[in-house]
């Protein structure tokens, strides 16, 4: 007996889809049937194409995710254009490295803007999927998290940790919340991850760093990802509602 991972018919928004983890993620959702909306900050072009080269109708969005109000329309754009949502994926997040030796207003600057885009945003959309799921008789939501949520980061990644492990917990809340509503949530949380959101990390610490904190030999990509996102959205791994699933090289147990 073969797994088949079936996704036609659902509308499926993924944020910060245009690069890395997120591009992949659109990619797989796509090639299992989905209709996906792009969500893109300042990559029209890469957003546009990417659209375009996916099947099953994808179509590009534009929003800050700092803003507040950008995040809410963003919602109401995809609605509109799809008619309806049966899944959201939070994948887009920023790391902004600030250490407590910053100066004060640097380091609440850098707090601030990671909260806003890793945890308010996430927050923001999680509800506006919430109320749209509970009209329609349910749905799913999956959120990138971090190993970094349950085992910490360096001393300048503090806030990028702190934010993770709030989308964590906002979660778990609503798999506890709305489950007999029929709305499922899930958490991944990747490790260190080859994507362009990694580049200065590799190049501050070097890849042997990196490759000495975990149990495999080679670094995750987004591929090694993408796949578990389908499989949670799927309706195989429901009642798993509220789990964090963790792939990141071993990451715990090296």
């Amino acid at each position: 007996m073969s797994l088949q991972i079936d996704l036609s018919g659902q509308n499926i928004l993924v944020t910060g889809a245009t690069r890395g983890i997120g591009r992949t993620i659109a990619e797989q959702l796509a090639k299992a049937g989905a209709r996906v909306a792009i969500h893109y900050r300042q990559s029209q072009e890469l957003a546009e194409q990417l659209a375009a080269n996916l099947e099953n109708g994808a179509v590009s969005f534009q929003a800050d995710l700092e803003d507040s109000e950008e995040v809410l329309q963003l919602f109401s754009s995809v609605l509109h254009k799809f008619d309806w949502i049966d899944a959201l994926v939070n994948n887009a997040g920023i790391a902004i490295g600030a250490e407590v030796e910053a100066t004060d207003e640097a380091f609440v600057n850098t707090w601030s803007r990671t909260m806003r885009v890793n945890l308010d945003a996430t927050g923001l959309l999680c509800k506006k999927a919430v109320n749209h799921f509970q009209k329609t008789g349910g749905g799913r939501i999956v959120t990138i998290s971090s190993r970094a949520a349950f085992r910490g980061d360096t001393s300048d990644f503090l806030a990028y940790a702190a934010s993770k492990g709030g989308v964590v917990a906002l979660t778990r809340s609503i798999a506890r919340a709305y489950g007999k509503q029929n709305i499922k949530a899930f958490t991944v949380a990747p490790g260190f991850t080859c994507t362009d959101m990694a580049e200065d990390f590799i190049e501050k610490y070097g890849e042997e760093y990196v490759k000495n904190d975990i149990a495999l030999a080679s670094l995750t990509q987004p591929q090694d990802i993408a796949p578990t996102i389908a499989f949670l959205l799927s309706g195989l791994a429901d009642h798993a509602t509220g789990a964090t699933i963790d792939i990141n090289a071993g990451s715990y147990v090296h």
